[in-house]
């Protein structure tokens, strides 16, 4: 048996982590612009870090459902899905989330431009604030795959971004 090899990685804050992930899992992230062209941010209240609003697949319904479902339960507006961004998954480009359980989650993760249809923003059990800011002028702790993710929705491509 040979011995296994041990893997150092970047999650998406930037800590290093060693001998992960544990499980992957499909996920969807939103990019919703205002009127000003500012994009909606909201700080997690499990790690302190700005990112956009999202989660993961649940079992039974599409990635369309899920990124509406999860930008609702997280900020209140409801939304339409306007265009694929793009489909993140490379674990060495941050697509790792390290959990205060210990979990260890590589995230295969379809990212969305939305527009928001309705509701009044709030802050949900998963945030610790939440709001609109320069795509220019980021907060200094946003996700580092989700940096990566404005820049290639602020690109406006035609085809989605794999990476």
């Amino acid at each position: 048996m040979t011995p296994k090899q041990v893997v150092s990685r970047i999650d998406s804050t930037g800590q290093t982590i060693v001998d992960g992930p544990d499980s992957i899992r499909p996920g969807t992230c939103a990019i919703i612009f205002d009127d000003g062209g500012n994009i909606l941010l909201e700080q997690r209240s499990d790690n302190g870090f700005w990112g956009l609003p999202g989660g993961g697949v649940e079992v039974g319904e599409s990635v369309e459902q899920a990124v509406k479902r999860e930008v609702m339960e997280e900020t209140a507006l409801l939304v339409e899905v306007k265009r694929l961004v793009g489909v993140y998954s490379d674990p060495l480009q941050y697509n790792i989330s390290s959990y205060p359980s210990g979990d260890i989650v590589q995230w295969v993760t379809m990212v969305f431009e939305c527009v928001h249809i309705d509701g009044e923003l709030r802050i949900s059990h998963e945030s610790t604030d939440i709001g609109y800011f320069d795509i220019n002028h980021l907060p200094k702790n946003t996700l580092l795959s989700h940096s990566i993710r404005i820049s290639d929705a602020m690109k406006f491509t035609s085809s989605p971004f794999i990476r």
